[in-house]
Formats: structure tokens, C-alpha cells, sequence
């Protein structure tokens, strides 16, 4: 669960970021400016190399391949589509519908995603429209901390941030609940750069950033692949139990809690 603190902080960055949102809107939704943007071609002009958002990797050298291992995180919202192609009913209280409904929602979703993961350590990598990318870093003597940190992201954001995203979306547009999935998968990568001269960007790329993908598709359920699976601490007593996904594309489990 998260703290009081970290509540607050979710709270005030999800309220800010539509107050943004909003403005936007009104001034006819140009997306919002990048602030790196001049910095990252800067440094991709000049080094060949980019800041990164990839634990314990701040900078990507072009030239240098670096293979290391993370847990892919990726949560992402749920029937975003039929948000956006379906009008909801004004008589059900809710004031906005259509593009600026979904424009609003991951207004406050993304932010509060970004926070949530970032406290327990993990870096968002890429915004995916209605969802993140992120990376745990896995050491060799650190599987079993990765794992819980990973974890407890994923449980907080499908419970406190997801009830608090939902308590702002109701409390300023009249809007129902949005659902989030996550998935959690685990492999070695290929941290690199990707794009043209000028337009470089840093990226993870491995076979755990499909995998979680693919597992992300649950409706306030965290699934998790058959690596995470079989390096998860045994202990005696725990409360959560796995249970095997069935027609799934990727082979995993749906944790769910024993009570």
C-alpha cells in the first residue's frame, strides 16, 4: 500500500497534470511540449549517447552494447477504444465523452503510474498512449528484492493510485471507473539506442518487454510470466496464491490474494 505521503503526492500530481490537461484542451489540445526534447538531440548530435529513464543506465552510448537483466512492468488502461468510439450517456453525470473523456483520463492516469512504479525503484521508459513501460534492474544476488519491488508497484497501482485516479475522474468529470491491467515479466536485454542521427532514443529491448505486454491485458489483475514465476521467494504462509492462465499467448500466472 502506499504511504499517506505518497498518496498526497499521487493526489496533487494527478490534479496538476489535468489542470494542464484541461488548458490544452481549451486551447485546442496541442500535445504537451517534450522538456528534454532540445536536450536529447543535443546530446545525440554531439555524443552519440542519450539520457535514459533505464535503471542504474542514466546515459546510452550508440557504439557500446550493454546486456542486462530487469523486470518488465507494463500497465496500461483497460477499453480505452470503447471509451474513446462510444459516447457515454450525459444522463449518467458524466460531463465529458468521446476523445476529451480518454484525453482526460490518461491526463491522470500516466502521472500517477509514473510516481506509483517510481517509488518502489522501477523507471518508466515509454508512455504507450493509455499505459507504461518500466524496468526493474535485476541483479544476480538481488532476484528475490527486484521481484517484491516489481510487486508492490504492481499492487499499488491496481489498488491505491488506481482508486485514487478514479476518485478524481468522478469528483471533477462525473466519469466511471477506468480498469488497469499489468503484467510482469522477467529476461535479459539489450539496452541500446534506436532512431536516426539526431533523433535517437534509449531502449530495453527483450524478450520480457513482449512477454509483459501480453500479460497486461487483465482487468485489475497483475499476471506474471513463468521466469517471474520460478524465482518467486517460497514462504510459508504467504497470502498470495498463482493460479495458471488458460488460453493465454504468453504462459504465465494471475496472482490473486488468498483472503
Amino acid at each position: 500500500m502506499l504511504t499517506d505521503d505518497q498518496k498526497a503526492r499521487v493526489l496533487k500530481e494527478i490534479n496538476s497534470s489535468l489542470d494542464k490537461a484541461e488548458k490544452h484542451w481549451r486551447q485546442g489540445g496541442y500535445e504537451l511540449v517534450q522538456e528534454q526534447k532540445a536536450q536529447l538531440e543535443s546530446y545525440n548530435k554531439a555524443f552519440d549517447s542519450a539520457p535514459s529513464n533505464i535503471p542504474e543506465h542514466p546515459f546510452v552510448q550508440d557504439e557500446e552494447t550493454v546486456i542486462d537483466q530487469f523486470i518488465a512492468l507494463v500497465a496500461d488502461m483497460r477499453n480505452s477504444s470503447d471509451h474513446l468510439m462510444c459516447e457515454i450517456s450525459y444522463k449518467s453525470g458524466a460531463q465529458v465523452s468521446g476523445l476529451e473523456r480518454v484525453f482526460y483520463e490518461t491526463s491522470a492516469l500516466l502521472p500517477a503510474l509514473a510516481l506509483t512504479i517510481g517509488f518502489q525503484g522501477g523507471g518508466v521508459t515509454e508512455y504507450l498512449g493509455d499505459g507504461v513501460l518500466s524496468l526493474f534492474k535485476v541483479d544476480e544476488n538481488g532476484k528475490k528484492e527486484a521481484i517484491y519491488k516489481s510487486y508492490r508497484a504492481a499492487n499499488n497501482v491496481i489498488g491505491d493510485s488506481r482508486d485514487i485516479v478514479n476518485q478524481v475522474l468522478e469528483e471533477r468529470y462525473g466519469l466511471p471507473p477506468i480498469d488497469i491491467g499489468v503484467g510482469l515479466a522477467m529476461s535479459k536485454t539489450i539496452v541500446k539506442l534506436v532512431g536516426v542521427d539526431g533523433n535517437k532514443h534509449p531502449k530495453a529491448f527483450g524478450e520480457c518487454v513482449f512477454r509483459a505486454t501480453k500479460l497486461s491485458g487483465g482487468c485489475n489483475k497483475i499476471k506474471i510470466d513463468e521466469r517471474v514465476w520460478g524465482e518467486w521467494p517460497s514462504s510459508k504462509g504467504g497470502r498470495l496464491k498463482f493460479k495458471r492462465l488458460k488460453h493465454s499467448k504468453v504462459q504465465g500466472y494471475v496472482i490473486e490474494s488468498k483472503g
